[in-house]
Order: structure tokens, then sequence, then C-alpha cells
């Protein structure tokens, strides 16, 4: 957090708050001498969740009346230096009104609305599907037959304006040097022909299209391709430790997050990336064609068995490692309309196991304590028999629970120690005054940065 300026509305000062209050004071109406109303929230520079009595699209006017609430608050936050913080407002018909500040940790992910997201246990850690290097290509692995520098670079030609301007070898050399690995030689050939630099078309729009057309993709310049790493493709947490890296061996492309062996060279127009894949699966070849998807976090799809298939329209039938699929496996649900039993779930390759909505009798997890792989356990409020049987479970590293199952692991000293990281899941509208206080509670143990409370009070006029 920064110095306040002077003439800057403090963020822990009750007068800042005071406009925001009011609104939610007249939104919620406490009734005089009827139990206090409690409202929750997050705000942040760029926008905010405000808790309604009123569901779907809000009038005009309720909007521009939260923006005026809000800006002596966004003012503060701009002013020290942070980005977002969470509040609980105890609001009654007259007389004090409280205000619970709760601002940001290094060791908790952004949440949503009010509550906190992930605690990062464990500085630096990664849900382990981001750790997972590429198995290496096995000995007969290589390039695709049709796999040809010379008709590539001849096609592209033929096809592009001669106009364009080819990357010298200096700059392909620069460029392996800052990626740190050699560019195949089909790509090699791609770029002498054209360096991606939309400004050397100048005015000419034509060329443009006609380069565009005939590259089938929005290549990359030579200074923005790059290698589509772990680090390329970031996750909350929360999502990251549900996720599991499966490939078969049928897979031409391997189910991974990312890769040193995936360059990144061009876009598909909508957002997915295109590369040259060099650490291919059991079924597919070196230099392969594949995309990765915005919408996703994990795989890659074979597009082309050879940059040249796909400069010449040879494209292949989609295939490829992706998201882990559900069923007992490697990730399993265990709910009223998936799984019906731990017991189904239970399987040597299972990493993930959800427990969700349950309409029957807590479940125990007797079936999966002795699976060796077994990383991420995540149970919905009341579905668990026995939370203590937790403490059996020796390789979790991410673990989400009701605030209750977390109390029976605090008070019993049981929270496993192999964790990295952990959740609390809420059901219905719970405060999140007392979440923060368990997830505190939670960091002390390994001793992390809590989540600052500020606790403001004072009279609505």
């Amino acid at each position: 957090m920064t110095d306040q300026d002077a003439n800057s509305p403090s963020l822990h000062a009750f007068s800042t708050w005071e406009p925001l209050l009011r609104l939610l004071r007249e939104r919620f109406t406490p009734e005089p001498g009827g139990a206090a109303e409690y409202a929750s929230g997050r705000i942040a520079r760029g926008g905010w969740s405000l808790p309604s009595r009123t569901r779907g699209r809000r009038p005009t006017e309720a909007i521009d009346a939260e923006v005026a609430a809000l800006e002596p608050v966004h003012g503060a936050l701009a002013a020290a230096g942070v980005e977002d913080v969470t509040f609980t407002a105890k609001l009654a018909a007259s007389g004090p009104v409280t205000v619970r500040v709760m601002g940001q940790s290094p060791a908790v992910e952004s949440g949503l609305g009010a509550q906190p997201g992930a605690l990062l246990l464990v500085e630096g850690a990664v849900p382990e599907p981001w750790r997972r290097l590429p198995e290496p290509p096995g000995p007969d692995a290589g390039p695709a037959p049709s796999a040809d520098p010379a008709l590539l670079e001849r096609t592209l030609r033929e096809r592009i304006p001669a106009s364009a301007v080819g990357a010298t070898d200096a700059e392909i050399a620069e460029t392996e040097e800052r990626l740190g690995i050699a560019l195949p030689e089909e790509l090699k050939a791609l770029y002498r022909v054209t360096r991606g630099r939309w400004q050397d078309w100048g005015e000419d729009a034509e060329a443009a299209e006609a380069a565009y057309t005939a590259l089938r993709c929005e290549l990359f310049p030579l200074t923005e391709v790059y290698v589509a790493d772990t680090a390329s493709r970031p996750t909350l947490w929360r999502f990251g430790a549900m996720e599991a890296v499966v490939t078969t061996p049928e897979d031409a492309v391997q189910g991974l997050v990312g890769s040193p062996g995936w360059i990144v060279f061009a876009d598909n127009g909508g957002g997915d990336r295109i590369a040259v894949d060099l650490t291919p699966g059991p079924r597919g070849h070196v230099g392969q064609i594949v995309m990765l998807s915005h919408e996703y976090d994990i795989g890659a799809e074979l597009i082309a068995d050879s940059l040249t298939d796909l400069i010449l329209g040879r494209e292949s039938e989609p295939s490829g490692g992706g998201p882990a699929p559900d069923g007992p496996a490697a990730v399993a649900h265990v709910n009223r309309r998936s799984l019906p039993s731990v017991a189904a779930a239970a399987h040597p390759d299972l990493e993930v196991l959800s427990i969700g909505v349950w309409d029957a009798a807590p479940l125990s997890l007797a079936p999966v304590l002795d699976l060796p792989r077994l990383r991420t356990l995540t149970a919905y409020p009341g579905t668990l028999a026995d939370p203590l049987e937790i403490a059996e479970l020796k390789g979790l590293e991410y673990l989400e629970l009701a605030p209750e199952d977390w109390r029976t692991l605090l008070d019993a000293g049981a929270v496993p120690r192999s964790l990295s990281a952990a959740g609390i899941t809420t059901r219905g509208a719970q405060s999140p005054t007392s979440t923060v206080t368990l997830a505190n509670e939670i960091l002390a143990l390994w001793g992390r940065p809590p989540i600052v409370q500020v606790v403001l009070e004072g009279e609505l006029e």
C-alpha cells in the first residue's frame, strides 16, 4: 500500500464509506427496532459487486446511484495503490452503522463476490498439471511425410505479393536466441517469405489481405513468436487443481497445459493460438500444427500434420489431448447427477475427486484413502460423513471444504500438511466475515500473510 495523499479519501475512514452505506441502508430498509441487515460486496478499481434485492437487469438510475456512492471508495483505492477490497456492513434503521473492510493478501487469490478465493499456502506453488512436462518423442518420431520446406516456400512466393518483406537469417537467429530453441525448417521457410509485420505492406491493403488468405492464419511478427509453456497459460488454483493431464496411446497431441516445444506463431483470428508442436503425442509428428483454444487452460488440438499441409489446405481431422473426461479415471465427480458413490469414483488413476450436491446420506472417503495419485478433493457442505478421514490422504495438494469441515480438521490438528493451496466453499448468502476469520486461521498454519480486516463505525445522518 502506498502513502495516502493528503487530499485523497482514506480507505479506512468512515466518511469514505458513508455514501455507499447510505445507499445500502436505503436499499435494504431495515425495520425500525428490527434486526440489523448485513450486506457484503467487492469493490475493485475497474468494477464492483454489490448486493441487491432484485434480480435481473438493474435500471440505469440504480447503476448511476452506485457509481456516485462508490466514487470516494474508488478514489481511496487508487490513492492507496490497492486493486480491490471486500466489505461487510451491518445496517440498522437507526444508530451506529458498522462496516468491516477486508483488504488483499498476497497469499489469497481473488474470489467470487466478497468471499476470499483460494489460499496460497506455499509460495509460488502451482497445480500439478502446471508442473507436468511433456514426454520426449519416441525414437521413431519425426516430421510428417508431407513436411516440405521447399514446397512451402515456393507455394507462398507464388501466392503472396512480391512486395512481401521476408525475415533475414539474422532476424531468425535473434528469435531462436530469444526463445532458446531452434525454429523448425518449415517455420523458417515461412518467415523468409514474409516476416509477419503488417507495417511492411504500407497502404497496400489488397496485398495484406492476399497474404492473410495465403497463410490461412494471422501470422505473428518474429518478435512476438513465443513458446507456449505452462507459464503462458496461468490459471487460478480453484480451476487448475480440478484439471488433469491425460495422454492416451492413440493421441497425436499430448494433453498438456503447455510445452517447451509448442512454438506459437499465429492466431486463428478468434483468439486461439496456432503453434508448431515439437513434442507430439504417441500418434503425432514432430513439427505438426496444433491450436490452443482460448476457452481451455489445458490441451491442444491437431489441425495439420505439417505447416506445409496447413498452407496447402490439407488440414487434419480434429484430434489431440485435452481436459480429462469426467468419470472414474483421472477426474471424477460424485453428485446426484453424475457418479452415484465414492466407490464408483475409486480408480488407481484418480487424481481429482469432486463431491457436489448430494441428497442421500453423507459419504465416506474410505474407498479412495489408499489411492496413490489423489491430489485434489473438493466437497460440498454436508456431504462428508467424517471429515477426519481426510487426514489419511497423504498426497493432497488442494483441499476445498465447507467451513464446518475445516473447523473439524482444525480443532483436531488434522489439516493435511501436504497442501499447497486450500479453498473454503460456502452455501447461500453467508457473510464473508466468518470465512475470512477461518481463512486467516488456515493461513497461519503455514505462516502466510493474513487478510487484513479493519472495522469502522459511525452514524449516518
